[in-house]
């Protein structure tokens, strides 16, 4: 695939060129080291490095083009730069007249959220394809269509990757799309120059405060995701959250809600709970789901919402509802020695953690032990340690504190952080366990035939993040290797 320069820049605030007009281009890069010939370049202030630091690097590789806030000493004559006021700006509009603005032939929703994105997203990528409706997901484990799936390694891609598949997706007639929407994707640009079908709030709770600093700033951010939708899209929001009406001040969308316990204009009621599965009335229509918990029939809720704002029949989507599974790493379970349970969980913020264990809590009986075993990820928001530490082990029979992601922090350390929010009561409660797997080797010989593990942090995670290196580790193998035998 080439497309001449020419069209590439089409829209691009120009401030000022350089050298040959008339380049033909093979590819869009960010990274200097994946830079071959004829190749774009656009050099990106990131956070941890500044692409104009590689230019060099990316014309010794072959790059023909260079997109830049301010050029070079040396200009190589047969290169063409292309300066302007705003290179993540610029790559928005040149990602989308490379790939052909791919985002405007198929329906793209975005789903954006404290927790839940990944959960609705994927119920709404498998609800759509058994009804034969064909649909793509990016999410944060993998980028799925038709027969693709490919591992993700953020939240939101950058936006060449998102346009790339996006362009793939409608090379192969996909009809819908379901993205999640993080935080740092909207705050870095990886969502600029997208064309939204819809948008879905799910809630804002504490998280990421290491990146935004204050939760002002985070809720801010997800704001403008819906601020930036065009007249002819939907936005849809939890009333069940107090910043729901704040998300939807200046859109021009078409708004809509949903809510448990507030007025909406989708409702759900949980009417019977077990662990294999629970009985919910979406506007007032019955419906049994192997998903369980309060925070499962509001993600459920929302999927029924997105597909019915997409003019699915209702009856067509209750019976979709009906056949969906739990999501890899969310509320993930197995049983051991008949009556003994092990869930596998992500929640890695207070809410989710507080949800999950609430939810085991009000399904069991009481006669079996919670055992929760909890870390908390390294270089990231240290103020939600002690709230983990304080939630795991109030509301569990015995807790063990371990490690999670690490990643270049002292597990020891984080684990004293989390101990702070332990109240005097619980001490007799608590463990600690550095390793990850003798901790989750432990909750098995601590264990009754009839107790229930949660094991939560890392969920569909399948490494260990420690001092920049990726340590195979899967909390559902580990937990197996265990429990089974």
């Amino acid at each position: 695939m080439k497309k001449s320069l020419k069209d590439i820049l089409y829209k691009v605030s120009i401030i000022g060129m350089a050298g040959p007009p008339d380049q033909n281009i093979s590819k869009i890069e960010i990274d200097s080291r994946k830079v071959k010939k004829n190749y774009l370049f656009v050099a990106l202030s990131g956070t941890n490095s500044n692409g104009h630091d590689y230019i060099d690097e990316s014309i010794n590789n072959g790059a023909s083009a260079i997109v830049c806030l301010e050029f070079p000493n040396n200009l190589k004559k047969s290169k063409t730069y292309i300066k302007v006021e705003d290179t993540t700006k610029a790559l928005a509009v040149i990602s989308g007249n490379f790939y052909d603005h791919p985002s405007k032939k198929l329906k793209l929703v975005g789903v954006t959220g404290t927790n839940g994105k990944t959960t609705i997203t994927n119920l709404l990528f498998e609800l759509f394809n058994n009804q034969k409706r064909k649909a793509g997901l990016i999410s944060t484990i993998n980028i799925k269509y038709d027969t693709n799936e490919i591992p993700s390694n953020h939240t939101t891609p950058d936006i060449i990757t998102t346009n790339f598949y996006l362009s793939e997706m409608v090379s192969e007639n996909i009809n819908y799309c379901f993205m999640e929407v993080s935080s740092h994707g909207i705050s870095q640009g990886r969502i600029d120059g997208l064309n939204f079908s819809g948008a879905v709030f799910s809630n804002l709770t504490h998280d990421h405060l290491d990146y935004h600093k204050t939760f002002k700033n985070y809720r801010n951010v997800k704001k403008t995701f819906f601020d930036k939708l065009p007249k002819s899209s939907f936005s849809l929001v939890n009333n069940d959250d107090k910043n729901a009406s704040f998300m939807l001040q200046n859109t021009s969308s078409n708004k809509s809600g949903y809510a448990m316990n507030n007025f909406a204009d989708f409702k759900v009621k949980i009417l019977e709970c077990e662990f294999d599965g629970m009985l919910i009335r979406i506007n007032n229509q019955e419906v049994w789901t192997s998903l369980l918990g309060n925070f499962n029939a509001s993600n459920l809720l929302a999927v029924f919402s997105v597909a019915a704002l997409l003019n699915i029949p209702e009856s067509e989507i209750l019976r979709s509802i009906s056949m969906l599974k739990n999501v890899p790493g969310r509320f993930q379970t197995f049983q051991f020695n008949k009556k003994g349970l092990v869930i596998i969980d992500y929640a890695h913020t207070p809410n989710a953690l507080e949800n999950v264990i609430d939810t085991i809590n009000q399904i069991r009986t009481k006669n079996e032990n919670l055992i929760t075993v909890i870390g908390c990820g390294g270089n990231r928001d240290k103020k939600k340690r002690p709230e983990m530490g304080r939630i795991a082990s109030q509301k569990s029979d015995k807790v063990i504190f371990t490690s999670d992601n690490p990643r270049n922090e002292d597990p020891s350390k984080i684990i004293d952080q989390m101990l702070e929010g332990v109240k005097p009561e619980d001490y007799h409660k608590v463990l600690n366990i550095e390793e990850r797997e003798m901790a989750i080797k432990t909750s098995k010989h601590i264990s009754n035939h009839s107790d229930i593990i949660l094991i939560a942090g890392k969920g569909h995670e399948s490494y260990q993040e420690i001092c920049n290196n990726k340590i195979p580790f899967d909390d559902f193998v580990i937990a197996k290797k265990y429990f089974k035998n």
